[in-house]
């Protein structure tokens, strides 16, 4: 790309408010210092560079983001009262954040305050809880987390819930319960979001059949470009656009590059010969350490801009959007390796010959739209 298309870029996403569907620092935070909000939060200083992380001010001021869905994250190792429990804590992370740096960071509930928030200059902050087993089977906690702030939860992370299977894990619902099509109606009902990401594909389907508001993939990308579980089929894709969501591509390595997908699969294969789970994240990591064996691949912009333009083809410009998942893999993309680097893949973009215009609704007017979509459903149902 030239400097001409990076300058465009920066221009662009100075004047259009650019929102991620996943980021995972609150979860970093409290690996780095521990599980007390307070500490999680006071323990590292996000006002300078922080080389251990993908995100800290100056990387975000330099990637122009305007609005992220923060995610309270919490590991399918906890369960039932301590899921919640976690959940809970994570959620104070963010407030903690919110209030910790009240010139950088708004919290925001909806997409007027999102745009407000944007024109004072500040970080739109949402939250997004990732994974269902943290409301422990219970709709009245689905609706705390609501009334805490939370805007959209992924139904499964990465093993299946008691009701809805999760797409890395052994399908034993058939997609959803009768209890996940009642959660996922509550969902409707209260004005959270449902997220798609990580489930399988009956769960996708099932879930889209029963949704009355569009629903989102908050961190996927596209399984005709790489056939890896926690992507997107192209049918779904289709039916995501005809419900009016929003797929949110992610810059996950293993998730958009067949060369390195390939790789995690021998990892996998090696974890379970080793009595192993790959699922697990911190047996994952601690094998992965221990097991030296080939140099993982690299993953670049190239494969990223090939998912972003798959999902553009199948669903259309007005149902795409960015996921990065920064903070919650070890690597990235070359060339989008922390969140100052959203302004190099526009520049991609405008280079391969995307207007401005298609540029602004992949980066954040499709998510506003969403939204406030989920709002009126919940309006009209009051």
């Amino acid at each position: 790309m030239t400097n001409g298309d990076l300058v465009r870029a920066q221009a662009l996403l100075d004047r259009v408010l650019l929102a991620d569907g996943h980021n995972d620092l609150p979860w970093e935070l409290r690996v780095t210092t521990g599980p007390d909000p307070v500490d999680a939060v006071a323990g590292t200083d996000l006002t300078v560079r922080q080389p251990h992380l993908h995100t800290d001010f100056p990387k975000l001021a330099e990637g122009r983001l305007g609005m992220q869905f923060w995610s309270v994250y919490v590991p399918c190792q906890f369960e039932g009262h301590s899921a919640v429990t976690a959940v809970l804590e994570q959620i104070e992370i963010v407030h903690q954040m919110a209030e910790r740096y009240p010139d950088r960071l708004a919290l925001v509930d909806t997409a007027d305050e999102a745009e407000a928030a944007f024109r004072d200059g500040k970080i739109a902050s949402l939250l997004g809880a990732e994974g269902g087993h943290s409301i422990a089977e219970s709709l009245g906690v689905l609706r705390i987390l609501r009334r805490l702030g939370v805007r959209y939860m992924t139904l499964t992370h990465n093993y299946n819930t008691t009701w809805a299977d999760s797409g890395t894990d052994e399908p034993e619902h058939g997609g959803l319960t009768g209890f996940g099509r009642d959660v996922v109606r509550e969902m409707n009902k209260i004005g959270m979001l449902v997220d798609l990401s990580h489930v399988a594909p009956s769960t996708m389907r099932a879930a889209l059949e029963v949704s009355s508001a569009p629903v989102i993939f908050s961190h996927s990308s596209c399984t005709a470009v790489n056939d890896h579980p926690r992507n997107i089929p192209d049918d779904v894709l289709e039916t995501l656009a005809a419900k009016d969501g929003v797929a949110m591509v992610t810059f996950v390595p293993g998730f958009i590059s067949p060369k390195v997908a390939e790789w995690d699969d021998q990892l996998r294969q090696d974890m379970e010969a080793a009595g192993k789970d790959y699922r697990n994240i911190d047996q994952r990591t601690k094998f992965t350490a221990e097991r030296g064996g080939p140099e993982k691949p690299k993953a670049g912009i190239d494969d990223v801009v090939a998912h972003i333009e798959h999902a553009r083809e199948v669903a259309g410009v007005d149902h795409i959007g960015l996921g990065g998942d920064y903070d919650g893999v070890a690597t990235l993309p070359e060339g989008l390796e922390d969140v100052s680097k959203y302004p190099v893949l526009f520049a991609a973009l405008l280079e391969r010959g995307w207007s401005e215009e298609d540029c602004a609704k992949l980066a954040g007017k499709n998510t506003l739209r969403v939204l406030r979509a989920a709002d009126e459903v919940t309006r009209s149902d009051a």
